[in-house]
């Protein structure tokens, strides 16, 4: 059994965790997000699916040129090689699981 503190994930001076099932015999890696307004990642794309659960606030997710607006409580799965991003359009702040099926994140940066 392995154990970690997710205070010992968080990326800089942000509050989002990282966790990169490889170093710890899982088979899945994931990001638990908490960002402001107007905060996501850009356009990108991993080798493998990937699974967001909403646990609050409001999202904008792009998937293959398509959007979706979700909410608490949504799940969404985007497939392997799919160009994806996400975007907190709420006006407070936005927590989301993003479970990679991979024990290593592999991503592709897609915008410039």
């Amino acid at each position: 059994m392995s154990m970690v503190k997710v205070q010992d994930l968080i990326i800089g001076t942000g509050r989002t965790a990282r966790f990169e099932g490889e170093g710890y015999g899982s088979g899945v890696s994931f990001f638990l997000v908490d960002n402001e307004p107007g905060q996501g990642p850009g356009l990108h794309r991993h080798p493998y699916s990937e699974t967001w659960v909403v646990r609050s606030g409001e999202a904008m997710i792009t998937a293959d040129g398509q959007e979706v607006r979700a909410v608490a409580g949504d799940i969404l799965v985007v497939g392997a090689e799919t160009p994806h991003r996400f975007r907190n359009v709420g006006e407070g702040r936005l927590e989301i699981v993003c479970i990679h099926a991979s024990p290593k994140m592999i991503q592709e940066n897609l915008d410039e």
